[in-house]
């Protein structure tokens, strides 16, 4: 068992569309790191959690009913500590992007001062937040304040746009790992002298692969999209090479699995195009669910785009659990997709946002489904070397324990 300690603190754990840092989490405990989990925010519903693995570290949830101890550290700081209380407002004086990202980063810079003393009084030896915004703006305090060292994973919304903080969090982290290495270009060119903290460390795949193949390619055709229903995923334009698809008379139905802001918005686009037969929207796909859909999907479509304020996909676990069930994929060129999805190799890329370029690469996948599974083969052989739960998060492992206090 390794002498680290390592608290890992995220807005919510588990999370039900956050199944890659469940992942991470009880792999690395199987490694034999000691791990424990604070989450700034109160627990979801169990109604929510239904079917995701438990967790197998301890965890410890804040949210408002933390308050009046949160309150209470911050009061007893600003008694005996003036320099700590200047760092705060340094912390929170800035610019920040949204109202919203504003309250977070208060909400998180208060549970650092508090999570400071709690990781003390429990032996803590490193500080890792999952993700750029919030956990780690609550690292960078706790850290500051305890001096644990600390590091963050940077992934998709955390950094596209960055934070007000961003590049003060960079240069206080011991260590920074991006989830792809177009990430760690993008941070490279926004901060360059702190390049030498940056490590690509893919994601691992949380899902076993089923042994049955996918069904045989024949009309009509079943596609497959899932994700929240928010712009960056791109549904919209989806829904539009969809338009064009039944135009051009091929049998399909889609199946947009998910929940979010945008649902409104496509069903009235899917009555809009007269699509009520071919399309579905059955809502939030529980995790155990989604195994079943791959393997009843010839196709599997990621239509990511960037959205007006910057926010877009980083590497869409998805993508990867299609690659592993050998579904193959049509995705966009957005951020670290093409290292999974490689045109002529593991699937088709298309040009975010271009329905026409969707709709005939959809259409090329359907013809050829020789082709078709050929990719999705490689796929599936890229998945198994690149994105190993044990080999990547085994990396991740000796990094926080390189950078752990002794």
């Amino acid at each position: 068992m390794s002498r680290a300690k390592v608290a890992y603190i995220l807005l919510f754990f588990p999370e039900p569309t956050e199944t890659f840092v469940l992942d991470e989490v009880n792999t690395l405990i199987g490694l034999g790191l000691e791990v424990e989990v604070y989450s700034l925010y109160g627990p979801r519903s169990p109604a929510r959690l239904a079917g995701l693995a438990r967790p197998a570290a301890p965890v410890f949830h804040l949210g408002l009913a933390s308050l009046g101890s949160l309150l209470q550290d911050l009061w007893r700081t600003g008694r005996n500590d003036r320099p700590t209380i200047s760092f705060l407002l340094r912390v929170l004086a800035r610019r920040w992007r949204t109202l919203e990202t504003a309250g977070e980063a208060a909400w998180s810079a208060l549970a650092g001062v508090h999570l400071a003393r709690r990781f003390k009084a429990r032996g803590v030896t490193h500080i890792h937040a999952s993700w750029a915004n919030g956990p780690a703006t609550a690292a960078w305090v706790a850290s500051r304040i305890s001096g644990i060292p600390f590091s963050f994973c940077a992934r998709a919304h955390d950094i596209y746009p960055p934070d007000g903080a961003l590049e003060e969090k960079l240069a206080a982290a011991r260590w920074v790992r991006t989830e792809n290495r177009a990430n760690l270009r993008y941070l490279a060119q926004l901060c360059p002298s702190q390049a030498r903290k940056l490590n690509s460390i893919y994601n691992g795949v949380p899902l076993e692969a089923p042994t049955d193949s996918s069904p045989p390619a024949a009309p009509p055709f079943r596609l497959l999209a899932l994700g929240r229903l928010v712009v960056k995923k791109g549904f919209a334009v989806l829904l539009e090479a969809c338009r064009l698809l039944a135009h051009q008379g091929l049998e399909f139905q889609l199946t947009l699995a998910g929940a979010g802001p945008q649902e409104r918005a496509l069903r009235r686009m899917i009555e809009i195009y007269g699509l009520e037969s071919r399309v579905s929207l059955p809502g939030f796909a529980p995790h155990r669910e989604v195994p079943r859909l791959l393997a009843q999907a010839h196709l599997f479509v990621m239509p990511s785009i960037i959205a007006p304020s910057g926010n877009r996909d980083g590497t869409p676990t998805v993508i990867l659990e299609a690659l592993q069930h050998g579904v193959p994929v049509v995705a966009t060129d957005i951020c670290g997709i093409s290292e999974m999805v490689r045109p002529g190799e593991t699937g088709w890329l298309v040009r975010p946002g271009d329905a026409p370029a969707l709709a005939a690469a959809i259409q090329v996948a359907l013809s050829h489904p020789q082709e078709a599974q050929r990719r999705a083969q490689w796929g599936r052989r890229l998945v198994q070397q690149e994105f190993d739960s044990r080999k990547n998060y085994a990396w991740v492992k000796d990094c926080l324990e390189k950078f752990s206090v002794s």
